[in-house]
């Protein structure tokens, strides 16, 4: 497992994906930006990229002249996609850090990036990954659809959430107004998303394994 892990690492994936979260993850330092859209990078990137990578470097064959079972196989892209997102949200969460202490008077129209909007941000991409797990590993070959769904639930998630923080007035103080600075409520709300990303995760690992059974190589 370890070995294939590695092998995801220095063989399946170019370099430049390992630094992408640090150009992005300076998006933050954008005034009252979009925040949501630093993330969606990830989705919308690195995950085609590196498939598409994948499948031009018929991988999947290569993979199957191993002496690993599908189990192994599934868990070791599964833990390079989770390897991937913690690395962009913890990076984003740095920059958006020094966001919050160069404008600390700042009036935001969208999310604040709080404890609570990593929260919210790690619920999106366990939504991404219980879409494009599940999918790319129907034949475990094709991310074009796999992508486009994952990806679309992310942005509507997205979406729905700065609507709602713009049109409710209760999710508005807690974001962005008096209840932003309650820390317990926005540690709070990234713990839960702590969890619905590790839940999310692993049901799409426990679906893909699955199909991945049925796929003949």
């Amino acid at each position: 497992m370890y070995n294939l892990l590695l092998k995801e690492i220095k063989l399946g994936v170019n370099p430049f994906f390992f630094v992408l979260p640090f150009i992005t993850g300076a998006l933050m330092l954008i005034p009252g930006w979009l925040y949501f859209i630093v993330p969606l990078y990830f989705c919308m990137i690195t995950i085609p990229n590196i498939f598409g990578g994948y499948k031009s470097q018929n991988d999947l064959m290569f993979t199957s002249m191993l002496p690993v079972d599908k189990k192994n196989v599934v868990k070791s892209k599964v833990l390079l996609i989770v390897l991937l997102e913690v690395l962009h949200v913890l990076t984003a969460m740095i920059y958006g850090k020094i966001s919050l202490s160069l404008y600390p008077y700042l009036d935001y129209i969208f999310f604040k990036p709080t404890p609570g909007f990593w929260g919210l941000t790690l619920t999106m991409l366990a939504l991404f990954n219980l879409f494009f797990i599940s999918m790319y590993y129907k034949t475990a070959y094709k991310y074009g659809a796999a992508t486009l769904v994952a990806s679309t639930a992310a942005v509507l998630f997205a979406g729905g959430a700065e609507w709602l923080g713009i049109q409710n007035q209760f999710v508005y103080n807690l974001f962005k107004g008096s209840g932003s600075g309650d820390g317990l409520i926005h540690y709070s709300i990234l713990l839960t998303g702590v969890l619905i990303f590790a839940a999310l995760t692993y049901v799409a690992y426990r679906i893909a394994y699955q199909r991945f059974k049925k796929v003949e190589v």
